[in-house]
């Protein structure tokens, strides 16, 4: 197939930063929060992380490394700010027992991802093993949405049967009429 480009298989090659030690890490998370903030220019940012390196005893990155992983994790940024904020907007449009559907939803998502990735891709067993722990995962969270859900139903139908109960000895309703009220007015099955 002509034109179509390949997959990139893998993370790519690690940039000087990704390949900085352990004892570098805060130095990182520093220049990242001070990107994200937006209140001073990359510059000086590239500056001050490269002396706090050298403080180390580490460094220096250059400007493009420092701008490419600047870059990289703005996008990142981005996108998890675009994805909370869509979440955030579903889940002011549900009402409480709805956010188990939502669970429900995310849970398929990741299912048709991963048959996608399974159906494009040639998979190592480590990544076979990754996937299968996400549909676990994503297993997991529906069935105790739907384990939530049903105890809730449970705890509302005890509490309508109470409730009637409660009406029919005080006020002489029927249990036709009583009957009637739990199917028809609370939605309740029996």
């Amino acid at each position: 197939m002509a034109g179509r480009p390949k997959p990139k298989r893998g993370r790519g090659r690690l940039s000087s930063i990704d390949l900085l030690p352990p004892e570098a890490d805060h130095v990182v998370a520093w220049a990242f929060q001070e990107l994200r903030e937006r209140e001073r220019t990359q510059l000086e940012i590239w500056f001050e992380f490269n002396d706090k390196l050298a403080a180390l005893g580490l460094g220096p990155i250059s400007k493009t490394a420092f701008n490419r992983h600047s870059i990289r994790l703005a996008s990142m940024a981005r996108r998890h700010e675009e994805v909370r904020a869509m979440t955030s907007a579903l889940t002011e449009r549900l009402e409480p027992g709805q956010t188990d559907d939502l669970t429900i939803i995310a849970a398929e998502t990741i299912k048709t991802l991963i048959f996608e990735i399974t159906e494009n891709e040639q998979l190592t067993p480590k990544g076979a093993m990754e996937l299968a722990r996400a549909l676990q995962a994503a297993v997991n969270s529906q069935k105790l949405s739907l384990d939530r859900k049903r105890a809730i139903e449970e705890q509302f139908a005890a509490k309508v049967d109470d409730a009637l109960e409660k009406v029919s000895s005080e006020k002489g309703l029927s249990s036709e009429q009583a009957e009637f009220f739990r199917r028809e007015v609370l939605g309740v099955k029996s």
